[in-house]
């Protein structure tokens, strides 16, 4: 690791939100890691006999109205939900900061072309468009995850795009193509690697973003399947429960409300260690 990068490490380390969002996003990935070995029922068993039970020593977070254990729901539904943060921002980050640079790089009528598209979407309320998105495509976890990329494409087409204006001008830029480098090694070399930092910090507050989008379309029936162990679809479930039975929609509503933290947290105490404007 070069000096630039122990450096980051060194400041990320020593930062409070850095250290708590870290911390939070760990505990819930060894959750989804380990979760055959954590979960202490079958996510999806349901037992009649059992249900609506407080916490206790058999089911530490009580179970629902079927008599599912709410502690292994919790546990597996982990695995859903760091799985749609991370599937929807690589696929939004790829398309959108594929976008970004070639609007940014060649300008003229590619950039309008792209960059009137993205004005197009980006007025729409986030959790609208992802709804209108997987009404058309058809309600299923996958669907909501594809939903959720698209939402967030243009905010990384309009940052790549910001970033590259001010680097293409730059002196490094300018001697690479007087040189006659070509095109995608000037891309690929001198101006793609500049736009790492905004990216890094977009994407991680951008994850706990995409987690909630995916919980609200779960719980309005667009996501996960009925009886899939996922946080949004817990509460759909369990939303008739909340003055009878607490507990099931609590915990579900706990678990969403953490992660989403932990990613925020992470991603404003990012943005302080690489912005070079807030070091100074």
């Amino acid at each position: 690791m070069n000096n630039r990068g122990r450096g980051i490490l060194r400041r990320s380390a020593s930062h409070k939100s850095a250290v708590v969002g870290a911390s939070i996003l760990l505990f819930f990935a060894i959750l989804a890691v380990f979760a055959p070995l954590i979960a202490t029922h079958d996510p999806r068993e349901a037992d009649v006999s059992a249900r609506l039970k407080g916490w206790s020593a058999d089911h530490y977070f009580g179970t629902d109205g079927v008599g599912r254990d709410i502690f292994s729901r919790i546990v597996y539904g982990s695995q859903v939900s760091l799985k749609v943060g991370i599937i929807a921002m690589t696929l939004s980050i790829s398309a959108g900061a594929l976008l970004g640079i070639l609007a940014g790089y060649y300008g003229g009528w590619l950039d309008n072309v792209i960059m009137r598209l993205m004005d197009m979407m980006l007025p729409l309320p986030s959790i609208l468009l992802a709804m209108v998105i997987v009404a058309i495509l058809g309600t299923s976890l996958t669907n909501a995850i594809i939903a959720v990329s698209i939402v967030y494409i243009p905010q990384y087409a309009r940052i790549l795009r910001a970033a590259v204006l001010k680097i293409r001008e730059q002196d490094y830029v300018t001697a690479a193509r007087v040189i006659g480098a070509s095109d995608f090694r000037i891309l690929w070399n001198a101006i793609l690697p500049n736009c790492v930092a905004p990216l890094i910090v977009q994407a991680t507050l951008g994850m706990g973003e995409a987690i909630l989008i995916a919980a609200g379309l779960s719980f309005l029936g667009l996501g996960a399947e009925v009886g899939e162990p996922e946080w949004g679809a817990m509460l759909n479930e369990n939303r008739q429960l909340i003055r009878r039975a607490p507990w099931t929609v609590m915990t579900p509503g706990i678990a969403i409300f953490l992660t989403v933290l932990g990613f925020n947290l992470l991603g404003d105490a990012l943005r302080d260690v690489l912005d070079p404007q807030l070091k100074r």
